[in-house]
């Protein structure tokens, strides 16, 4: 029964460091921006991602070999170090924080997908997983894009009021 639900140790390192990204990258999403503990929990959901992207190459039962999430974990990999990117080196970057949030955003948003197809693949028989894993994942992305697209335009007017202010003093 463990093998089936976690796919062994790794699926069980997998799960808990899911969970925990889950937590924190719904945190970041929802504290103000740019505190010290803000910075804190950002950096420690990066280290649950890693964890959770390097483990989910460790689990091959569902496929019996490489499948649709491990490329959906590629992509996972590639908007977790496109949303760090800007913030590490803001100093390159014009308009780094509305890159940084946005990016980062969807990477939690594509964790909140993942976490409702692989929810979908436990309680739905086989035949259904690509109708099952597409509607769930597709709605979470819709409303992620929405909320996302949102609270860019906020960014965006808070960044250039910022910059304007900057620029005047």
């Amino acid at each position: 029964m463990t093998d089936y639900l976690f796919s062994g140790m790794p699926g069980i390192i997998h799960t808990i460091a899911a969970l925990q990204a889950l937590l924190l990258g719904s945190a970041v999403l929802l504290m103000k921006k740019g505190t010290a503990i803000h910075k804190r929990i950002g950096y420690a959901y990066v280290a649950s991602m890693l964890i959770v992207l390097s483990t989910a190459f460790m689990i091959y039962e569902l496929f019996n070999g490489f499948g649709v999430f491990h490329a959906f974990a590629i992509l996972s990999f590639v908007a977790l170090i496109g949303g760090l990117y800007p913030a590490l080196f803001r100093h390159r970057i014009k308009q780094w924080y509305v890159q940084h949030v946005e990016v980062m955003s969807w990477s939690v948003v594509g964790l909140y997908a993942a976490f409702v197809a692989e929810v979908s693949v436990r309680f739905f028989p086989p035949e259904y997983f690509y109708f099952i894993v597409g509607i769930g994942g597709g709605a979470v992305t819709m409303i992620g894009a929405i909320i996302i697209k949102r609270e860019k335009k906020k960014i965006m007017q808070k960044f250039n009021t910022e910059a304007e202010n900057e620029y005047l003093r």
